[in-house]
């Protein structure tokens, strides 16, 4: 039976690393953690799973790390994921079976059932939400983004039935530490290529994100999390836009003799 290795990059997830792998069951053969400076129990719960780590000092971004941790990996299969992640019974026997019989596919795309705040969102533009994580080892790579990163795949995708469970946000603390570090590093990588905003134009994608979430996407149907989700999504489309007002000033200062 073909190999798997699973892969994953980290930093100070301690409180999720060991239910994620423990959910793996006795499905890989191999576990990659590429980890960025965890000062928590990261590594130590790595170890316990007999996982191959690496260190690095520096922090390329998401999809540079993810190729950092493909690199490691041994596997004639490779299944991408985040420490927030679980298999269940029922996914873990799904890609064991494709693992056995994979036809002609070289990639699979898993529905992702997400967690926030107390529940799961089964509308607001998440549900379903197939993500592209288990694939034949060199048949793809991960995107240099340095956030909202993806796998660029070889061939077709084919998509998987069962449920990978994403605990995503326990807590409206971790959703405000979220919109600020991914609307940063966004706001960064969308300014490097050329793009510009103003203060209308921040709150004119704001308004639509909430829109669109809220109401499109039947977010109301998800009760109070599904208004905190649409909230959250224009606060960090928002906050992205104005960031990128800030980075195009700095430029200008800088520029300056």
């Amino acid at each position: 039976m073909p190999t798997l290795s699973v892969i994953l990059i980290t930093r100070n997830e301690e409180t999720n690393l060991r239910d994620c792998l423990a959910s793996l069951g006795g499905l890989a053969q191999q576990v990659v953690v590429v980890d960025t400076a965890s000062t928590d129990g990261t590594i130590a719960i790595a170890q316990e799973f007999g996982a191959t780590i690496a260190q690095p000092v520096d922090w390329p971004g998401f999809g540079p790390q993810k190729n950092r941790a493909l690199d490691l990996a041994t596997g004639d299969w490779v299944l991408s994921l985040d420490a927030d992640e679980r298999l269940t019974p029922a996914l873990q026997a799904e890609i064991a079976g494709v693992l056995e019989k994979p036809g002609n596919s070289t990639c699979f795309a898993i529905p992702r059932l997400s967690w926030y705040c107390g529940r799961f969102i089964r509308h607001s533009g998440w549900n379903p939400d197939y993500v592209d994580r288990l694939f034949q080892r060199g048949s793809a790579r991960f995107s240099n983004d340095l956030v909202h990163e993806r796998l660029i795949p070889s061939g077709a995708v084919v998509k998987l039935k069962n449920h990978m469970l994403h605990y995503s946000f326990m807590n409206y603390s971790q959703v405000l530490q979220k919109i600020d570090r991914y609307s940063s590093a966004s706001a960064e990588q969308a300014f490097a290529k050329g793009k510009r905003s103003s203060p209308l134009a921040a709150i004119g994608h704001g308004a639509w994100s909430f829109f669109r979430t809220y109401f499109i996407r039947l977010g109301f149907l998800d009760g109070p999390q599904g208004f905190s989700l649409a909230l959250a999504n224009a606060q960090g489309s928002y906050y992205r836009y104005m960031k990128i007002c800030e980075l195009a000033k700095a430029s200008q200062v800088e520029q300056k003799p």
